[in-house]
């Protein structure tokens, strides 16, 4: 996997459609492995009505947040669309849980700007993180967003496959000199929305959406253990 995002970014490098190349590759090798490895597994209770996990944080990497932005701006371009007031929806929610840790937020119970009427409005372009969360029992969920002591039932493969196609893309994004962490969702969203050539200074290996970067993860150690991984040699 690692390999194959790093053709793709080396060969996108300063074209235009990189952002939808990479994540269209990551959500193809996602969805096409979830369906070898959950073959026999109970049908999940998780589908676009469904919100109930909607409320935790969501961590992406930046072609991800860049994708999602591209789309929101296509959203309120569209007929009607402005309505809807996606920007503003997503403003609000930063102000309200960003910087909150994972029981604040829950406790917050603010609910992701993308979800209108009950309906993720982003499902075909939600991110990895998103994908990976699936879970056999929905009432167990609304349990646990609720702050009730419940064990939810979740889906290991669609956990394992997140995890892998994610650090196999940060690690070729890494590798080829892009900005690879991850960013809470939110506040990236609206640095990317707000920011006028962010998706420029990305693609030229600045890192425009650094004031979201999730600061409760040791991006030194995952870096080590990309090279560990990779087999690559340690600076002395």
């Amino acid at each position: 996997m690692h390999d194959g995002f790093g053709r793709i970014l080396a060969a996108g490098r300063g074209r235009a459609d990189l952002i939808d190349a990479v994540t269209a590759q990551a959500f193809d090798l996602f969805e096409r492995n979830v369906a070898i490895q959950t073959e026999g597994l109970p049908v999940l209770a998780c589908h676009k009505g469904c919100p109930a996990c909607c409320c935790i944080r969501v961590v992406a990497s930046a072609p991800e947040i860049f994708l999602l932005a591209t789309y929101v701006q296509r959203v309120h371009a569209s007929p009607g669309g402005a309505a809807l007031d996606l920007p503003g929806r997503i403003a609000r929610a930063d102000r309200v849980v960003r910087g909150l840790g994972e029981q604040q937020r829950m406790a917050a119970q603010c609910v992701c700007p993308f979800i209108l009427k009950g309906i993720c409005i982003i499902h075909p372009v939600r991110p990895l993180a998103c994908r990976g969360l699936a879970s056999f029992d929905k009432s167990a969920c609304e349990d646990a967003a609720a702050g009730r002591p419940v064990e939810v039932p979740l889906s290991e493969p669609h956990a394992f496959m997140r995890s892998m196609v994610q650090n196999a893309l940060q690690s070729a994004l890494r590798a080829q000199g892009y900005a690879w962490r991850g960013y809470e969702l939110n506040h990236a969203l609206l640095l990317a929305l707000t920011k006028e050539e962010g998706q420029a200074e990305w693609c030229g290996g600045g890192d425009p959406l650094a004031a979201a970067l999730v600061a409760d993860t040791d991006w030194q150690a995952v870096a080590v253990t990309f090279d560990d991984v990779l087999g690559a040699p340690r600076p002395s």
